[in-house]
């Protein structure tokens, strides 16, 4: 048992929670203190039954402004120095730099960062793109070199960093995603009637929500019967889908949509295949081992985050990044082939066994911290 303090920074306080609540109650069992720093008030119930102090920072994470940044950085910096914790952990693109450097001028000794997932930074070319990657990876560079250790969920992301220069080799740890938990996401029997597709995500066009909607469009004039979900808030995110993509093909009936929801388990519940055809530049997308938790096949694609949660021909299918044409093929071959979901289900539960849970996710994440 430790009275040390460790404080995690995060980018948006309910999905801190959802993603790393059951790490903060693993953590507090060892006997550390826990300070978080996040945006938003919100979630005090879960911070209060756990004992963790919450210290708010304003934090716009998809603004590039000067002003703004500075201010983020000074502010995490007078945080940190009153807080004086013996470790920081942070996440996602500007806690990770401005925490890092923050903690670093601050004397913190133990400094860790997760890289979730590269995001639209790497999965897109543009001009524009290509400038602010430039910029960020200077800043990268500068972060990730106070860090003691810097957390992946892929191999791919580890490579793509080392080779960029962005960080050392050595400086790299693998895990496998952000963990689910069994108690919430349990397992059942495929529903019986008309046969259920589920896509849960963001509304960014990276993720492959318009080719799930227009291969729903396709699979639909054929198998009219067939159900199609979508689950997904509308971004602030200035390249984000808008609900004017979205809202012909459900007012025509292809696809039930469901703006957000605190259950995603009841939807996954109710599906036979989970469909994420992403090309986002993943870390470990939740949803998807969230599916593998219950048992379902999956239909995504073959790369970084994504390729992790599937065994082709095993526990679901690759489809072809930005190919509404094939991704409605193999929904075709899962409608044809209802008798076999069962076995692919019982492949993704198995694997969710092997690499997903929680108890796993969250021991490996202690031990690269030494939280002991």
């Amino acid at each position: 048992m430790s009275n040390k303090t460790i404080l995690m920074i995060a980018p948006k306080t309910d999905t801190f929670v959802n993603f790393r609540g059951d790490l903060i109650r693993d953590i507090r069992k060892k006997g550390y203190n826990v300070t978080v720093v996040v945006p938003e008030n919100d979630c005090r119930e879960f911070f209060e039954k756990n004992g963790v102090k919450v210290r708010l920072i304003n934090l716009d994470k998809n603004s590039f402004s000067l002003f703004n940044t500075s201010n983020y950085y000074k502010n995490l910096k007078k945080i940190i120095e009153e807080e004086k914790p013996d470790k920081v952990f942070s996440y996602t693109i500007k806690p990770v730099i401005f925490g890092s450097l923050a903690a670093k001028k601050a004397g913190v000794e133990e400094i860790y960062s997760l890289i979730c997932g590269l995001g639209m930074l790497f999965s897109s070319n543009s001009l524009k793109v290509r400038l602010i990657r430039s910029g960020v990876g200077v800043l990268y560079k500068r972060a990730l070199k106070c860090n003691t250790r810097v957390i992946f969920q892929n191999i791919d992301d580890v490579k793509e960093f080392v080779k960029r220069g962005y960080v050392k080799k050595e400086q790299c740890r693998l895990v496998n995603g952000s963990g689910v938990n069994l108690k919430k996401f349990v397992r059942n029997e495929l529903p019986s009637g008309n046969l259920s597709f589920l896509m849960v995500s963001r509304v960014l066009r990276e993720k492959g929500v318009m080719e799930y909607l227009k291969a729903a469009s396709i699979v639909k004039n054929q198998y009219p019967e067939v159900t199609f979900r979508y689950i997904g808030p509308i971004d602030k995110n200035k390249n984000a889908l808008s609900m004017k993509a979205i809202k012909p093909y459900v007012e025509d009936g292809t696809v039930d949509y469901i703006a957000k929801t605190d259950n995603v388990a009841k939807y996954i519940s109710k599906c036979d295949v989970f469909v994420l055809p992403s090309y986002y530049r993943e870390g470990i997308p939740k949803t998807l081992i969230e599916a593998t938790a219950m048992g379902r096949p999956i239909l995504t694609t073959n790369t970084p985050g994504c390729k992790e949660t599937v065994v082709e021909g095993e526990n679901g299918f690759f489809v072809k990044v930005k190919h509404t044409d094939d991704l409605a093929k193999k929904m075709v071959w899962m409608i044809e082939h209802r008798d076999e979901l069962r076995a692919m289900g019982d492949k993704s539960y198995k694997m969710c066994l092997e690499k997903f849970t929680i108890e796993k996710i969250d021991k490996r994440m202690m031990d690269i911290m030494e939280v002991k």
